[in-house]
């Protein structure tokens, strides 16, 4: 080989991978930012919810409204996968996470039941962030591809969707608690997964990157503050 060829290769080779790693850099650097400003709406889905005690709807049909919520996130979930690369997209990340905030109105009616239900509102959001940190780091520094995961995750989470749909109906509440305790696990290993894709250029799409670490951080939330209300509420 010509010397004067190897310094030419070794350069475009090394600039190829800066440019890739700062990339992945800026996917994952918007995703955090992104997130960090999909939680406003979600508090003020939450804070119009409370207000306008939209937990009734739930008491008048504890079984037909969380279904048609269901479908209304579902349908709000396609509505920005179909709008990640337009500019249409962060809006409609937003009206999704108002709409998840919306739905987090009955388990926050529960807690303001309790006399320290505020406080374990405020654990819970502490646990959520200290898991969210944890796996983020541990995705981000680990050279272990977790990418194995993916096809467990899948099936726990189906398995998991149908579990809670039937538990609608049965109403059981060690079912409910045994849901939330597989399901804080399944979406804390749902966080190491997702960050780990997006360090490693699996998903250069930093609107869906957002909308995959937010449903995480959305489902670890909920289900520890059930599991704190169960185990560590003080009713007035």
């Amino acid at each position: 080989m010509d010397p004067r060829v190897q310094p030419v290769f070794t350069q475009d080779a090394t600039t190829k991978s800066g440019s890739l790693a700062e990339s992945q850099h800026r996917v994952l650097r918007n995703t955090y930012w992104l997130l960090a400003l999909s939680m406003l709406p979600t508090i003020g889905g939450a804070w119009a919810g409370m207000q306008f005690n939209f937990v009734k709807l739930f008491i008048a049909s504890p079984t037909l409204t969380p279904l048609l919520m269901f479908g209304v996130m579902i349908g709000a979930l396609f509505g920005v996968t179909a709008l990640r690369n337009s500019a249409w997209g962060v809006p409609a990340l937003f009206g999704f996470t108002f709409i998840a905030g919306l739905m987090l109105t009955p388990i926050l009616s529960v807690a303001a039941g309790f006399r320290n239900g505020g406080q374990l509102v405020g654990l819970a959001g502490g646990m959520t962030a200290a898991i969210f940190f944890a796996m983020a780091a541990l995705a981000t520094v680990s050279k272990r591809d977790f990418s194995f995961l993916g096809k467990f995750l899948f099936i726990g989470l189906v398995l998991l969707i149908v579990a809670s749909l039937a538990n609608l109906f049965f109403q059981v509440p060690a079912l409910s608690l045994t849901i939330s305790a597989i399901a804080v696990l399944i979406f804390s290993l749902y966080l190491l997964f997702d960050v780990q894709s997006i360090v490693r250029g699996g998903e250069t799409n930093y609107i869906s990157a957002t909308l995959k670490l937010f449903l995480d951080v959305y489902n670890i939330f909920i289900n520890l503050l059930n599991i704190l209300l169960a185990f560590s509420g003080q009713r007035r």
